[in-house]
């Protein structure tokens, strides 16, 4: 599934995920796609919250569970897990960074004006992570700022270990892409 938008000044669009139970939303601008969840290559030295790297199209894309970056219960794979392909600014190069999700709920509008502030209680995940949160009915969705998720040197970091992937991971790879 490829994902594309437009957004207005007053109103953009995010794409709502589950995760551990919880709903969480980031900008549609910075996802790419969305693929089922399938088979991934580890990468040795990498930390735990990497669970390791796909082919997606010839590109070697490292995949970061949240759950565990986020201090969570490690999940179960579930016929609903998917990676949500997102778009990181790597100083002037573009770098692909998969996410692993329970699942996806919906794309949703939410104006500038609907989004509140995170409250300093009742969440599990760091409050630099997130933006700001919106009412999705009577529950509420964080806003992720998937640039503060990780800092510069675990993408540096994450990069290198992509750009390592050499002779028999990148064959294992091209079998499973």
């Amino acid at each position: 599934m490829t994902v594309s938008s437009q957004a207005t000044d007053d109103q953009r669009q995010y794409l709502t995920f589950l995760l551990a139970g919880e709903e969480y939303a980031i900008s549609i601008l910075r996802v790419k796609e969305i693929i089922g969840y399938d088979t991934l290559t580890m990468v040795p030295k990498t930390p735990t919250w990497v669970r390791g790297v796909i082919n997606l199209r010839g590109n070697v894309v490292p995949v970061v569970d949240l759950a565990i970056r986020f201090g969570l219960a490690d999940r179960p794979v579930s016929k609903t897990t998917c990676i949500i392909i997102v778009e990181w600014q790597l100083q002037s190069e573009a770098m692909m960074i998969g996410l692993i999700a329970d699942a996806v709920s919906q794309v949703m509008d939410i104006a500038a004006g609907e989004i509140l502030d995170v409250p300093a209680f009742g969440t599990h995940v760091r409050m630099d992570y997130l933006s700001g949160m919106a009412q999705l009915g009577k529950k509420f969705a964080l806003l992720l700022d998937i640039d503060k998720i990780l800092s510069a040197n675990e993408m540096l970091d994450l990069h290198d270990a992509a750009s390592e992937t050499t002779g028999t991971d990148k064959a294992t790879l091209a079998k499973h892409g």
